[in-house]
């Protein structure tokens, strides 16, 4: 199930006289007024120095209520903690807890299989967008967002006896707050080449666990083909600091084959070549149950690794799914996990 790059042109795409995908001016001010009315939850206490909207694990200025100690000389008044003081008959005060601001990473996986697609978009193009779309989002009020993006190693070369592709080359861009930094990364995500060979997920994913970094929010943005015996073990280590949120990107043919006759159909990161017979209906029976079986155990992996899943694909409106799912977030999570 490794195969992601069928010769089939994408269907939907707009294009203009040149050739290059048109963009559609109202398409950026539709998105930018649909993400300014979303908000992430984050139900992890964060770590940190400077003042922010979310929650802390420290004691210092903030609305947050924290644990209760005596009274001391000095303490306002107004922060009395009335019933631990009545039943302790000793004065306490309530200690409050700081408010912090938001550390965002995002492990970005441009593996060659993303450069492929017969919806609307290629699934990079998907990848690129979520990108963008979680860097609108929690990038707000000083909050921090970085990235390290991961793609393939090696040239592959045709053939069945093409050698193994190494394990990926990665880049890493530093967390920074401001509107100019964000787009800066939004812009090396979009400007990634894509390398052929064979990437690396889970040493992607262990990016983000080394060296520690402060509790936040960890974002992993993948078509997840790679094997999960290869990325659920780095993704339970990293779901015990963070918030984690794994965006899987589809297209439609890697779930059913359509029936067109031979196809020759290739693996984008070893080269390996193969025609496919996609009018035997016994062969796209088997295909699309073996789809649904890898769907299920990737699905799987990631609910048993504590990770928020999205799913977004290349035939629809990427944009309308994130609605839904920061909708439903919010819907499902207990009121006051965070401000």
């Amino acid at each position: 199930m490794a195969w992601a790059a069928a010769v089939i042109p994408p269907a939907g795409r707009p294009t203009d006289a040149t050739g290059r995908d048109s963009v559609d001016p109202t398409a950026g001010r539709r998105t930018e007024a649909t993400l300014s009315r979303l908000h992430l939850l984050v139900t992890r206490k964060l770590d940190g120095l400077l003042q922010g909207d979310y929650v802390g694990l420290l004691p210092g200025p903030g609305s947050e209520a924290g644990d209760s100690r005596e009274y001391r000389p000095g303490d306002d008044v107004r922060r009395m903690d009335w019933p631990v003081t009545a039943r302790t008959t000793m004065p306490h005060v309530r200690r409050t807890v700081a408010d912090r601001e938001l550390e965002t990473w995002l492990a970005v996986d441009l593996s060659a299989s993303l450069d492929f697609g017969t919806g609307r978009w290629l699934k990079r193009d998907v990848v690129v967008a979520a990108a963008a779309a979680l860097a609108h989002l929690t990038s707000r009020g000083g909050n921090r967002i970085g990235a390290v993006i991961g793609t393939g190693s090696e040239p592959a070369a045709a053939g069945r006896d093409a050698p193994t592709a190494g394990p990926g080359r990665f880049t890493q861009l530093p967390a920074r707050s401001g509107r100019r930094e964000v787009q800066a990364l939004v812009r090396a995500v979009a400007g990634t080449e894509i390398r052929p060979g064979r990437g690396d997920l889970g040493a992607l994913v262990d990016r983000l666990n080394r060296p520690p970094r402060r509790r936040g929010v960890a974002v992993i943005i993948s078509d997840f083909l790679a094997p999960p015996a290869q990325w659920a073990r780095p993704l339970r280590k990293l779901r015990v600091r963070h918030d984690v949120l794994a965006i899987e990107v589809l297209d439609p043919r890697e779930l059913e084959l359509p029936d067109v006759g031979v196809l020759p159909v290739v693996d984008p990161e070893t080269g390996e070549l193969h025609e496919v017979r996609t009018g035997d209906p016994r062969l796209r029976h088997r295909y699309a149950e073996a789809a649904a079986a890898q769907r299920a155990e990737i699905a799987a992996a990631l609910r048993a690794g504590g990770a928020a899943h999205l799913r977004l694909r290349t035939d629809r409106d990427w944009l309308l799914d994130m609605v839904r799912f920061v909708a439903a977030q919010r819907h499902t999570r207990t009121r006051g996990t965070t401000r």
